[in-house]
Formats: C-alpha cells, structure tokens, sequence
C-alpha cells in the first residue's frame, strides 16, 4: 500500500494544526481535565502565526500585495534616486526573494543594461543547483527556491561561505563603522568580489545591507569577543 505523502509544499502549510496535551503533573485538585493547546509550535513559535498569514493571504487575494511589491515600490526607486541613475548592479541576500525582485524588476526597467546578483551561502548553495546544508549566514540559504524569488531578475548567484560572511561583517564594524549583521556580511563579500572583476572597473555597485549587527551579539559573529572578554584579567 502507497504511503501519504506528508512533505509540505512550503512553511505556510505548517501554520495551525497544532498539538495538544494534558496538563498532569501541575492539576492537583482539579476535578476537570486541562488540556494545553501548544500555539508555540507555529513555524514562528506564536500564535501570531496564524494572523500574520491570514492578513497576508487575505491582501494577496485581494491583489493588494504582490511579489516584490514594497522593495519594487520603496527600495528600487531610492536606490536609483539616491544614484542619480548611475547604479550599474544591485547586490542582495536571497531570503526570501523579495529585495532583489522588487528591487531588481524597478532597476532593469529604468535601464536594462543593470545587472542583478544574488548571494547565496556556498554550504546550501539551492540557486546554483546544489543541496541544502547547514551554514551560519542567518537570514538567507534556507534551502529551498523561495515562491517570492524571480529568479528570471538574476544576472548571476554568488556563493559566499559563512567564515567569509562572518569575518565580512568583523571588517565592516572595524573599518567602515558598521555594524551590520551576518547576511550583511555575505552580501558586502560577494559585492567586493564583483568590484574586482576587471569588467566592471569605474562601476557603481549597490548592496543591501538587510540588518544590524546588534541583534547578532549572541551569534558566531562576536564570539571571538566574547572570549576575548571572558579572558581578560584585571589589576
């Protein structure tokens, strides 16, 4: 007998459908049974959730959000008003698609001639056509095609691994006096490859940085500071 296939075609349809148990061991006295609905298993962990999706499914229904739609809308015209037109490749972290669809489509119907470059983490490298894996570059390489992605926009994938992304970001806070977050990190690699190459020389290249580095203090990124801290002796 065939087996039902229970692999879900994407996250949201982890949405809902969660457990529930007995409370037994805290219900001394109770002459009626408890049982805990246990919402913190959503994808996200809340109960949010399930809002969240619905408010989202219900505007995409209704056409009022679609692919890309804020960063296209946002994102694509500061870039090119901020330039004054003269951007020559966007540079963004594939998460979930939406920056450098948005963004990418704005910018190549301003001028064709714009390329747009995807990062990716070299250990889950599914743009390039390889196989999910562990990587340290939060925020991107999820391991799947992201539905939101259109990955017609994409010039080309660069592949950037996560002691490059991380040592990245280190350079930007000490260097530049930013303190951005891993996938900046990733991003800001794969757009310093890109200025290297002798085609592009005189060249503008924008990259995104997506987050701050302050919600990273608890990540590989500052753990070199963390024992650097834990080590240090006082007179």
């Amino acid at each position: 007998m065939e087996e039902k296939c229970e692999i879900k075609k994407d996250v949201t349809e982890l949405i809902g459908n969660t457990p529930m148990v007995y409370l037994n061991r805290i219900v001394d006295g109770c002459v009626a049974r408890i049982a805990a609905k246990l919402e913190m298993m959503e994808p996200c962990s809340s109960v949010k959730d399930r809002i969240a999706y619905s408010m989202i499914k219900d505007a995409e229904d209704k056409g009022l959000i679609t692919k890309g739609k804020i960063h296209y809308e946002t994102t694509g015209p500061e870039i090119w008003r901020n330039s004054g037109g003269k951007v020559d490749a966007l540079v963004a972290g594939i998460g979930t698609g939406g920056t450098a669809t948005g963004a990418g489509n704005f910018l190549k119907e301003k001028n064709p001639k714009i390329k747009v470059y995807g990062v990716e983490p070299v250990e889950s490298a599914v743009l390039s056509g390889g196989q999910p894996g562990m990587h340290l570059i939060q925020g991107i390489g999820a391991g799947i095609i992201p539905t939101v992605l259109d990955v017609n926009v994409l010039d080309e994938v660069i592949q950037v691994s996560s002691e490059e992304a991380i040592e990245t970001a280190k350079q930007l806070a000490l260097k530049e006096a930013l303190l951005v977050g891993i996938s900046s990190g990733a991003a800001a690699a794969a757009a310093i490859k890109l200025a290297k190459r002798p085609e592009n020389a005189g060249k503008l290249i924008v990259v995104v940085f997506p987050s701050c580095g302050e919600r990273y203090l608890s990540s590989p990124l500052f753990e070199s500071i963390r024992r650097e801290a834990e080590n240090m002796t006082y007179d």
